[in-house]
């Protein structure tokens, strides 16, 4: 069997986080989007079989990322029969492939995935994908086989932990050995903690399983007097310095985290070495948070929290959102983040005593407590340049092409953010809108 994962037109919705990536890279329990739909469909690793067709803007950076995935050819895709599925659909526990087809299935009375022949792709791109979906659906009958649909960033956030008791049982790997257990202290169950065996766990570490299981990936490293709460995964290279990490947590590769972390996603390469809270939130890729840098998840009245997506505030149905921030975003030291903020990508975003603005948009600064322009491109691209590298990895010409991109299609969200800044702020009072529980 063959995949075809595919980006629709509500990608946008889950901006900042799919500014710089596809839809399925995003991360939710144990792994990626993308991953847990291969997975479902029993499609592996191989060459030639997954493709992915995606805004064409991230197709080079994304061949580079994902290297035995065909990104946008046509002449792939027409090769043979094939499974179509969106990339921001999320297969259902125990999803059990039909028969081959043609078939549509349906997740809540809408396609998520079809298995065609190569004459029903010719017709499919990336900007169309909901009416080739139509058209697919017309022809043959669909099937409504479950599953949940991310729709916004705070909808990954609130199922991670959910999805990481999921992960877990499905994987069935040997739990922590005896070996392992004699360096630390574990609270609960021992066989819902998994240790990779080139893992570095120091001596005054405590492990709690009475609220879910706990995932430890190869490489990574526990400093002394670190607590980690179920349910949690920790990706492969991270490190957690004298960290309290609060339950339903997933963090990347290769990310340096410190402090208190609760309920929250870290795509990966992040760090959050010092003191401060981070909660519900979700932190893409290169990020760097200053030292006592704390977000807001609750109002003080315990209100529904509004998010600034693109601009305009977004109704989230939840009293607990924290914040949304896009790659290669910094924030100085001692940064207030208030309830529900947004933050684009290559960001600088500096205190000022005073809870931030809620919206700050791609490329741009918070000075003063203001929105206000960023720094010129070629010094954030020579900054990511020298981030990239502590970590062995490259920001090359197809990054630079990326980001050039984004600079461009995010300009008017920037000229609108510099004319409300203008204007006196809103929160005059922002102690209504702190606080944390």
């Amino acid at each position: 069997m063959r995949l075809c994962l595919v980006e629709d037109a509500a990608a946008a919705g889950l901006e900042p986080l799919t500014l710089t990536r596809p839809v399925y890279d995003l991360w939710l329990g144990c792994s990626t989007l993308g991953e847990k739909i291969a997975r479902a469909f029993g499609v592996g690793p191989g060459p030639q079989r997954r493709g992915a067709l995606i805004r064409n803007h991230l197709a080079d950076v994304q061949r580079r990322r994902e290297p035995h995935v065909v990104i946008n050819d046509r002449d792939w895709l027409a090769r043979g029969p094939l499974v179509v599925a969106r990339g921001r659909w999320v297969p259902p526990e125990g999803f059990e492939p039909p028969a081959a087809g043609p078939w549509v299935g349906l997740c809540d009375g809408k396609p998520a995935c079809a298995w065609v022949g190569p004459d029903d792709v010719l017709g499919l791109e990336w900007n169309g994908v909901d009416d080739w979906f139509d058209g697919v659906l017309a022809g043959c009958p669909g099937e409504e086989i479950g599953g949940e649909w991310i729709e916004r960033p705070w909808d990954l956030v609130a199922a991670n932990a959910r999805h990481i008791e999921r992960d877990f049982a499905r994987e069935r790997r040997p739990a922590v050995s005896n070996r392992q257990l004699a360096t630390l202290a574990l609270v609960g169950p021992s066989d819902r903690l998994r240790l990779h065996e080139t893992a570095r766990i120091d001596p005054y570490t405590v492990f709690d399983t009475t609220g879910g299981p706990i995932v430890v990936g190869s490489g990574v490293w526990i400093q002394p007097f670190t607590r980690v709460e179920g349910p949690c995964y920790i990706g492969p290279e991270t490190q957690l310095f004298r960290a309290n990490i609060r339950g339903a947590v997933s963090i990347g590769p290769n990310c340096r985290i410190g402090g208190e972390v609760e309920a929250s996603i870290v795509q990966g390469y992040s760090n959050k070495y010092h003191e401060g809270f981070l909660g519900h939130a979700y932190i893409g890729e290169w990020v760097n948070l200053g030292a006592i840098t704390s977000n807001s998840d609750l109002r003080n009245d315990y209100g529904e929290v509004m998010v600034p997506l693109q601009g305009d505030p977004v109704p989230t149905g939840q009293a607990k959102v924290g914040c949304f921030v896009g790659d290669h975003t910094r924030t100085g030291m001692g940064s207030m983040l208030n309830t529900g903020t947004s933050i684009g990508v290559m960001c600088n975003v500096l205190p000022a005593g005073l809870l931030l603005p809620k919206h700050v948009p791609s490329f741009a600064a918070v000075l003063y407590g203001r929105v206000a322009p960023g720094f010129p491109v070629d010094e954030l691209f020579a900054t990511a340049r020298i981030v990239a590298g502590r970590r062995g990895k490259v920001f090359d010409e197809a990054d630079e092409r990326l980001y050039l991109t984004l600079f461009e299609q995010t300009r008017l969200e920037r000229e609108r953010a510099f004319q409300r800044s203008s204007q006196p702020r809103r929160d005059s009072w922002p102690v209504l809108q702190a606080g944390r529980r």
